[in-house]
């Protein structure tokens, strides 16, 4: 955990677990059935066991959520680097904290993080919501919120003493005797959890509207299933990613692919720190390797990849038509076709320009417009 100071975890880790007096696991605060409120073909997903999702922890969740209190500065929100008109994304190629330290990583996509089996871009040990939901609160390499052994106790005072979220927390924990961090966690990881997406035009045609996908975002489709472009092959199923769980699954994986980005060594090297899973495990075979983001949304998510170096959707395209990426000027230069590490589906392929706009229409039809505007996920504040 060297991204958390030990003192803090202690603090924090006492006021989760509780003492005799607090009853933190109660299974009795499930105010109401949560609605997933989901499309026929989805599998619900999992929900901890001590963390059962329920409307009322859902709207206490979205409020935190949209709290820039929730910062050591104050300048700060959840939605400040995951802004709802980008599908929870941020349009940055890497996020400021609240410091101004300079996040290594672009921001992901929130939406569906229900079903992901792992919740980062690279550590396959973060597989719950509520584990990485401690990092950017708490978390001190990079600083983003900001909170510390320091402030966080007025922090959570200033979120209690709030008459407005009196009867949120009433509701959401109605036989907690005492509220700490660890319902904060839960009730942001329940909001979160609770973001759906699945009313694109995809979803639309797969429902049996054939008018819903035009001509050419049908050809894109065929092409993105093809053996030729082999996309499919790491975004699958109904997520667009090979890193799905379910309640229906007993076996899950948490894959990870180095797709050739960057070769700076020769040898297979990425740019510290973003070396991938290899970061947490140092095996030298998941250098470079990144969890395959959801493609839902993934129109309005740009700049792509984890470290957001690539700008367009059409670029991104290119880059797996050639194999990979060949920087050959800056500090990153490397062939990364060449990598030896790089996933045997990044092989390439001959696409033209006017199958590429192809693709891209398919992509676009993975956009759920209404996710971008619905009030349920919005800011209550305004």
């Amino acid at each position: 955990m060297k991204f958390i100071t030990i003192g803090l975890m202690l603090v924090l880790l006492a006021g989760c677990y509780g003492d005799s007096q607090t009853k933190v696991n109660d299974t009795s605060a499930i105010v109401t059935e949560f609605n997933w409120n989901l499309p026929p073909q989805m599998a619900l997903p999992v929900e901890p066991a001590d963390n059962p999702m329920t409307e009322a922890k859902f709207q206490l969740g979205r409020h935190l959520f949209y709290d820039k209190r929730l910062s050591g500065g104050g300048t700060i929100s959840c939605a400040s680097c995951h802004e709802q008109n980008k599908a929870f994304a941020d349009n940055q190629i890497r996020p400021l904290g609240g410091a101004g330290d300079l996040h290594p990583r672009n921001s992901q996509s929130l939406a569906n993080s229900a079903w992901f089996a792992s919740v980062t871009w690279g550590n396959p040990s973060l597989t719950t919501i509520e584990q990485q939901t401690m990092l950017p609160l708490f978390g001190v390499d990079p600083i983003e919120h900001g909170i510390n052994e320091t402030n966080h106790p007025a922090i959570l005072q200033s979120i209690l003493q709030d008459a407005r979220y009196k009867p949120l927390f009433a509701q959401a924990y109605p036989n907690l005797q005492q509220i700490d961090w660890k319902q904060l966690v839960d009730s942001l990881a329940t909001f979160v959890r609770g973001i759906i997406s699945f009313r694109s035009a995809y979803d639309r045609y797969i429902a049996g509207d054939k008018s819903a996908l035009s001509e050419s975002a049908k050809r894109g489709m065929q092409l993105f299933n093809s053996e030729r472009l082999e996309c499919f092959h790491c975004h699958d199923g109904h997520l667009f990613t090979d890193s799905v769980r379910d309640r229906s699954m007993l076996v899950f994986e948490t894959p990870f692919h180095n797709t050739g980005l960057y070769n700076i060594d020769g040898v297979g090297g990425y740019p510290a720190p973003n070396t991938g899973a290899h970061e947490v495990t140092g095996r030298a075979v998941e250098m470079g390797a990144f969890r395959a983001a959801s493609l839902r949304n993934v129109a309005v998510t740009a700049p792509y990849m984890h470290d957001g170096s690539i700008a367009t959707l059409a670029d991104v395209v290119r880059t797996y038509a050639a194999g990979g990426r060949n920087i050959i000027e800056g500090e990153n230069i490397g062939d990364g076709r060449r990598n030896p590490y790089k996933d045997s589906f990044i092989a390439g392929f001959e696409i033209s320009e006017e199958e590429i706009a192809d693709v891209i229409a398919f992509l676009n039809s993975l956009t759920d417009e209404q996710l971008l505007i619905d009030d349920r996920y919005g800011n209550p504040f305004e």
